[in-house]
């Protein structure tokens, strides 16, 4: 009795440690799913962190054309930008990126950190940052069709619809506002739409595999050999005038927008995906068109807050699908 008392009890030990066994992967399970819920909710952050950053470029290009021409604008803020990364990537001892990244970071250079500051800053010297803003709203449509054509990536029918409607709302926003017709500035804007997309989906690609203020680091430092010496010759030929807001402005553009904000934006695209990261862009050119208001004193009419209605049910519509 005594041993067939003890075979009872040990019974209900052994039920205990195996429930206790097969309990544990589903606790990982959770444990695994908020871990990954987190990493989406803050990847959503750093991209929304990114998009505020960018939201300030145009601003901060008129503001730096107050006191630099064109090309000097650019190339400085290049080099600026270049330094900054270069010294953070030296004082980490960070290794030079494998030779199969290049042709990823070759385009990242050529799209993000010439092309379309370059574009745009054009497109600044004869269109208002409001209407800049609106036509470069059209970037999340273009980013998210490069990520389709480069990444395999195959977004849901809702998605594309709500991408589209966006784009749409934004398109007729600038129509409506130049009066129905292109002008010069919108080529150079929607060329910039093309190389910045271009830019977007290999940086968020190659910040899968690196991370992101590595990508637009080792990006920036490609374009020194270039962007010294079109620094030097453009600041030698065209004419500057230092004022508070010019240098302001070359600070922003040059830090925040080129350099901490792809920081940010990279790492972000990594985690949510690069579809869904950029249709957070969709607020971009409203959120410029406050700061517009606010630091240029601009006027816009009465359509813009119909066209903010618009992108964020659009945005809201994209994040659920």
């Amino acid at each position: 009795m005594r041993v067939q008392s003890s075979a009872t009890t040990a019974r209900p030990i052994a039920v205990r440690a195996v429930t206790a066994v097969t309990a544990s992967p589903g606790r990982q399970e959770q444990r695994e799913e908020r871990g990954q819920r987190d990493l989406r909710r803050l990847g959503t952050v750093q991209a929304a962190l990114g998009v505020i950053a960018f939201s300030l470029t145009f601003p901060s290009t008129a503001w730096g054309l107050e006191s630099f021409g064109p090309w000097s604008l650019v190339a400085v803020r290049a080099v600026l930008a270049a330094l900054v990364a270069g010294g953070c990537l030296l004082a980490l001892r960070v290794r030079l990126p494998a030779r199969r990244h290049l042709p990823g970071l070759a385009v990242v250079a050529a799209g993000v950190v010439l092309g379309f500051p370059m574009l745009t800053t054009l497109a600044l010297e004869t269109s208002t940052t409001a209407h800049a803003a609106v036509v470069v709203g059209l970037l999340p449509l273009t980013t998210a069709v490069f990520s389709a054509l480069r990444t395999g990536a195959r977004p849901s029918r809702r998605f594309w619809l709500a991408a589209v409607a966006g784009a749409a709302a934004v398109l007729g926003f600038t129509l409506a506002q130049s009066g129905g017709a292109l002008t010069v500035a919108d080529g150079y804007l929607f060329a910039a739409l093309i190389v910045c997309a271009a830019g977007y989906t290999e940086g968020g690609r190659l910040a899968r595999v690196m991370p992101g203020w590595q990508v637009i680091g080792w990006a920036l430092v490609l374009c020194l050999p270039l962007s010294v010496p079109v620094a030097a010759v453009a600041l030698a030929r065209e004419p500057v005038h230092l004022t508070a807001h010019g240098v302001a402005g070359l600070v922003w553009v040059a830090l925040g927008s080129q350099f901490l904000g792809l920081v940010v934006w990279y790492r972000g695209m990594a985690a949510i995906g690069i579809p869904r990261a950029s249709q957070l862009q969709l607020a971009q050119p409203l959120l410029t068109l406050v700061w517009s208001a606010l630091l240029l004193g601009e006027h816009f009419t009465a359509a813009a807050p119909l066209t903010a209605v618009a992108v964020l049910v659009c945005i809201a519509v994209t994040q659920r699908s």
